[in-house]
């Protein structure tokens, strides 16, 4: 039996376009191998960084309110003390969920986001959770 919930599961499974927030260009942050990992996976992976113009060869944005297309998970990298004005930008944007990576916790921020609709896993890494999907399909 598995271990991931269900709203994971139902997550990764539907979900086509997934924006990281805090992306980063260097290697040698969990950012970005989990991009790595996601564009791999077949994944439209947008980046969110307001510092830099592009992430594995994908265009930066500055901020979720930029991007000109649906997202449809809001993959977070951040500080949970940092949380609340991307969850605020997730809402605004019309994101259709919020995912905070490991060590992200903010049940204030995930409380907002659920308050507006918005399905929120915290705490767990979005890659990981993928990859165990796919090691249990097998």
């Amino acid at each position: 039996m598995s271990r991931i919930p269900r709203i994971e599961k139902e997550l990764l499974a539907k979900s086509r376009t997934i924006a990281v927030v805090g992306a980063s260009p260097d290697p040698q942050r969990h950012s970005n191998a989990v991009m790595g990992y996601l564009i791999a996976s077949g994944y439209r992976v947008i980046p969110i960084n307001p510092t830099v113009e592009s992430v594995l060869g994908r265009k930066s944005y500055p901020d979720l309110n930029s991007v000109p297309d649906k997202i449809d998970i809001v993959n977070v990298f951040r500080a949970p003390d940092k949380v609340m004005p991307t969850i605020e930008e997730a809402i605004k944007a019309g994101a259709g969920a919020l995912w905070l990576q490991e060590g992200v916790v903010n049940e204030e921020a995930a409380a907002r986001a659920r308050q507006a609709g918005l399905p929120v896993v915290m705490d767990r890494c979005i890659a990981k959770v993928h990859a165990t999907i796919n090691r249990l399909k097998h």
